[in-house]
């Protein structure tokens, strides 16, 4: 294989020790876990020689539409586990929306024990929105926001005596907090000064 590695149909060598190619994968691009990482579009995808898989058209009839489901979890009816609900995105949204879902009855118990809302989403449309609350996949270069006695905006005001003592920490590290971002990010030394 170093002598004759395989060639894919862009033209991609791949020798011996490189991972498979693509073309060679029983998935989808937007079958996998890549997609959440690393969102492609349908052209995006198949122009860099993944393989893209068309959503399967699936003729559900909706028996209650998103309006109709209760706000309160006490007042929906047991019978809610046999309905088919209508997904508020109605499939207009880019995160595989599988336009309906049902509830299950561990997923009513849950809810009604826990006193939360029913959904108004399906699961695809729900797991796109958790993951959209994650960090980015980068870092930025920061300085430790620790002033000595406070943080440097003067919003928190520390609770031990750190290892700077009274002057501004000097510690640089990489974080995940973007410099725009409100958190106050502490250097280690500090936050367990504070925390532990």
């Amino acid at each position: 294989m170093k002598d004759m590695p395989y060639a894919d149909q862009k033209g991609r060598m791949y020798p011996y020790g490189e991972f498979f190619p693509p073309e060679l994968s029983p998935f989808a691009y937007n079958e996998t876990i890549a997609q959440e990482y690393f969102p492609l579009d349908r052209n995006g995808t198949l122009g860099r020689g993944f393989k893209w898989k068309e959503p399967e058209e699936k003729n559900y009839q909706v028996t209650m539409k998103t309006n109709d489901v209760p706000d309160s979890i006490s007042d929906v009816k047991d019978s809610i586990t046999s309905e088919i609900i209508e997904c508020a995105h109605r499939g207009e949204c880019n995160e595989q929306c599988t336009r309906v879902f049902r509830i299950i009855p561990q997923e009513l118990s849950f809810y009604q024990r826990m006193e939360l809302p029913l959904p108004h989403f399906c699961f695809s449309c729900r797991h796109a929105q958790r993951l959209d609350q994650r960090k980015p996949l980068k870092l930025w270069h920061r300085k430790c926001q620790c002033a000595g006695e406070k943080s440097e905006n003067g919003v928190y005001t520390n609770l031990s005596q750190h290892t700077h003592t009274a002057v501004h920490c000097s510690n640089e590290f990489e974080t995940s907090y973007a410099p725009e971002r409100k958190e106050i990010v502490y250097c280690e030394g500090c936050y367990n000064a504070e925390v532990v």
